[in-house]
């Protein structure tokens, strides 16, 4: 009798530690995307900057300004790991803003737009490290969701695999500009 409350109690112990571990791994990818989503939000902020000095310099150039402005409001309107498409269609468009701002030589020498420039790729390398961040836990939770024997454990409380922050096939294509 003894042996047998044991091996229950073992058993209960282990669903318990499964079940913990599980829920750590799913809290640090909701971590990791609020993290995400903090970086996206500076980003956001610098962007509606840059736009304005750019404008100044190249009034005619209005297409790709109104394309990052765009891309922005349809990037902040994305939430979650399933807006990766939006925010890599921002990316490009910044991409493009910059290839256009280098044919502007009083553009590239001004200090505030030099200054923004700085800011966004400084951000947009915090960006890169949080998704790398994100990726890791939601691979260590995915992982764990799909080995046996704590998929038994996920299966039975309910807790699903979580979705990778992936670039999609544009963002691995240069943007082209034409002058």
């Amino acid at each position: 009798m003894w042996t047998t409350v044991a091996v229950v109690a073992i058993i209960i112990l282990y669903f318990i530690t499964v079940y913990n571990g599980l829920v750590a791994r799913k809290n640090q990818a909701r971590e990791a995307w609020a993290t995400i989503d903090s970086q996206l939000k500076r980003r956001y902020d610098l962007i509606p900057n840059l736009v304005e000095t750019v404008r100044g310099a190249a009034k005619h150039e209005s297409e790709t300004l109104s394309a990052v402005t765009n891309a922005r409001n349809a990037a902040m309107a994305a939430n979650g790991p399933g807006s990766a498409d939006a925010q890599n269609k921002l990316t490009q468009t910044l991409k493009s803003l910059f290839a256009v701002a280098e044919a502007y030589p009083d553009l590239k020498a001004n200090q505030n737009f030099l200054e923004l420039q700085r800011e966004l790729a400084d951000t947009e390398n915090k960006i890169q490290a949080t998704r790398q961040f994100y990726n890791t836990v939601v691979m260590a939770l995915n992982t764990q969701i799909e080995q046996f024997p704590s998929n038994i454990v996920a299966r039975m409380f309910g807790i699903m695999p979580e979705k990778m922050f992936e670039i999609d096939e544009s963002e691995k294509i240069a943007p082209k500009v034409n002058f």
